[in-house]
């Protein structure tokens, strides 16, 4: 008989909590959720982690790499957001998440979000400050100009430079404005101009549009090529009431591409007439100074001396300083006489030649004294080596031995024989003696006593 225990299905943590994933993953494969971030993290996989919350409950929430890359903005705590997910359950915890495929602001367009990030991050980097701005030259040799062809910017801007400056040098690059590549193309067109280097300034310019339209110049691509161009370059984006990225971080920003075309060339009539007003100036100028010159030339003329005066009063001056150099040199060569005279007679008091008797006497004498104490020094040498010699053969072993002295040692081993106690009946003895050596063989021996 079976017991209700047996009848029981139990199921393992794992086999309950994969059904319930299973349930879950059928019953919502896809849904809208809305909530406020919290717990936001990014670990080094690069995946999103988070919380969703509202007043009453929360869930967590995931998104990974490979979706999280596509976002416009980037998400942080306390942001409001709207998002596709589908619902998973993580068995390793028995928690259940969604994971969201796609994300963007509650409230306020992605766009937007990411325009305003973008924006702080480059200020904050300092691509918007004014000491990096370049200045905007008054006249500039060649203007370039950077927009599509196909609209109506590049006639207004053509129509405003005839009006105010005919014939200035005009390049144009054609760049998409808008949609698909415009980035790509707006920023080769400026590596291009920066590649030339003939053009003092560049226009940047499109008309108006929504965000979405206006979105390639608020890109940080296009914002940083703007940054790093060698040649100045004007903003003239959109409306007055459109800002773009590319507004903060361009040399000069106008409202319009006509404003732009205002700005960048002055009105050649007016230069014409500044120019022939100074050529006026100049000429009554130069003509006052003339007559000025011509007036002073005579007031001077008056109060300068005859040359001919002049000159017999410079003849005479030279002659007067010849006289004095003359005397002054005979003066010098005299006291210069006297001074070698001077020093002549005490050169031939003090000549070597009046010297020499007395120096080779002198010689000599050291000569002989020098020799008399080397003779002498050599004797006692001699001397003491005769005492030394005699000294050394006294105290000679050999000097001993011809005394009548001998030494003996044992053989083999050449040892030195001081006492009979050291030997024994029947060793072998060398007695060395002042003229040869004896071999012995002991054959008694006796020992002193006292």
């Amino acid at each position: 008989m079976q017991t209700v225990t047996d009848q029981r299905h139990i199921l393992t943590v794992s086999e309950l909590t994969s059904q319930i994933k299973s349930q879950l993953e059928t019953r919502f494969p896809f849904v809208w959720i809305t909530g406020e971030i919290s717990n936001f993290r990014v670990p080094v996989s690069g995946h999103f982690y988070f919380s969703l919350k509202d007043s009453r409950s929360q869930i967590n929430a995931v998104m990974f790499r490979g979706q999280n890359t596509q976002l416009k903005f980037d998400p942080e705590d306390g942001m409001q957001i709207n998002g596709i997910g589908r619902i998973s359950l993580y068995e390793p915890r028995g928690t259940y998440q969604i994971i969201l495929e796609y994300m963007e602001p509650s409230g306020v367009g992605a766009l937007q979000v990411a325009f305003e990030q973008l924006k702080q991050k480059l200020s904050s980097e300092g691509l918007f400050n004014d000491e990096h701005k370049q200045p905007i030259p008054f006249l500039p040799r060649k203007i370039c100009v950077i927009t599509s062809l196909t609209g109506s910017v590049i006639h207004d801007i053509i129509r405003v430079l005839n009006r105010r400056f005919t014939n200035i040098p005009l390049e144009i690059i054609p760049a998409k404005v808008q949609g698909d590549n415009a980035e790509k193309e707006l920023i080769a067109a400026i590596q291009l101009l920066n590649q030339r280097g003939d053009a003092d300034v560049a226009i940047l310019a499109r008309g108006g549009g929504s965000l979405e339209d206006l979105q390639p110049f608020n890109t940080e691509g296009l914002a940083r090529e703007i940054f790093a161009s060698k040649i100045p370059i004007i903003s003239a984006v959109g409306h007055e009431t459109d800002y773009t990225l590319a507004d903060f971080v361009a040399d000069l920003r106008v409202p319009t591409p006509s404003a732009a075309a205002e700005v960048v060339a002055p009105m050649k009539i007016n230069l014409e007439r500044q120019c022939l007003d100074s050529q006026k100036k100049l000429v009554i100028s130069f003509s006052n100074y003339l007559r000025f010159q011509k007036t002073y030339l005579r007031e001077f003329s008056k109060r300068l001396v005859d040359p001919r005066k002049r000159i017999q009063d410079l003849r005479l001056r030279t002659d007067d300083l010849n006289s004095r150099l003359i005397r002054a040199c005979r003066q010098d060569i005299r006291q210069r006489r006297e001074r070698l005279l001077w020093r002549l007679e005490k050169l031939q008091t003090f000549s070597p030649t009046a010297r020499l008797p007395q120096l080779k006497y002198k010689h000599e004498q050291l000569h002989d004294n020098l020799l008399s104490s080397l003779l002498n020094y050599i004797k006692d040498r001699k001397s003491n080596l005769r005492e030394n010699l005699s000294k050394i053969t006294a105290l000679s072993p050999m000097g001993i031995l011809e005394r009548g002295y001998s030494i003996t040692r044992s053989l083999p081993d050449a040892q030195l024989v001081r006492n009979a106690e050291s030997v024994t009946i029947g060793d072998r003895l060398q007695i060395l003696l002042g003229n040869g050596s004896l071999e012995a063989q002991v054959t008694g021996r006796m020992s002193d006593k006292h």
